[in-house]
């Protein structure tokens, strides 16, 4: 398993409706290590904390295996053409990773990175802002339907962490993945 890029974002207006709307979903990656504190990483930041951020929602990982799926769409629904690029950190995550998909993910396992631990705490639900970062209006219903939602991180152990570490999990209780929990939340909501 593998941190294929980390990305960041200061919060900044995106305008949704002819309106302007603060948000950070507008991740970068970023090519230097970066410290990672119990509230996110260095140059990151979260317009809504009642949303995103705060202990429990510190990071934001989403498996890149998921992107191959989301240019194809884009490019269905005519907002990119189907060779264009969708760069690492187009899904407002913090860690684009690669080998751990949402079904293998359990709430309580630790990422374990050289020099930090980060532990799985809950799905990431889309809202408004996922539609225009994406381009089209049923962009958040897509990634509902689909269960490719990738996982909110508490910090267990700041540090520092950079794109290109391996890490592995360490297991927790085991009682329920990712996917169950996002599927459990949104029956009935797409």
């Amino acid at each position: 398993m593998q941190l294929i890029s980390l990305n960041t974002a200061r919060a900044e207006p995106l305008l949704i409706d002819g309106r302007p709307v603060m948000t950070g979903i507008r991740k970068r990656p970023v090519a230097d290590a970066r410290e990672v504190h119990p509230l996110g990483l260095d140059g990151d930041e979260q317009a809504d904390p009642s949303v995103h951020g705060g202990l429990s929602k510190a990071v934001y990982a989403y498996p890149t295996e998921h992107y191959d799926f989301w240019r194809t769409v884009r490019a269905q629904a005519q907002v990119a053409g189907w060779e264009a690029p969708l760069p690492w950190g187009a899904v407002g995550e913090n860690l684009s990773i690669a080998g751990l998909l949402e079904g293998d993910a359990w709430i309580g396992d630790v990422l374990v990175f050289p020099d930090c631990e980060l532990a799985i705490s809950e799905p990431r639900y889309p809202c408004f802002k996922f539609n225009a970062v994406m381009g089209f209006n049923k962009a958040a219903k897509m990634m509902t339907q689909s269960g490719w939602c990738g996982f909110y991180l508490a910090v267990r152990q700041a540090g520092t962490i950079a794109a290109g570490q391996a890490f592995t999990v360490r297991p927790g209780p085991r009682e329920v993945s990712i996917a169950e929990l996002f599927r459990s939340k949104t029956k009935g909501k797409d």
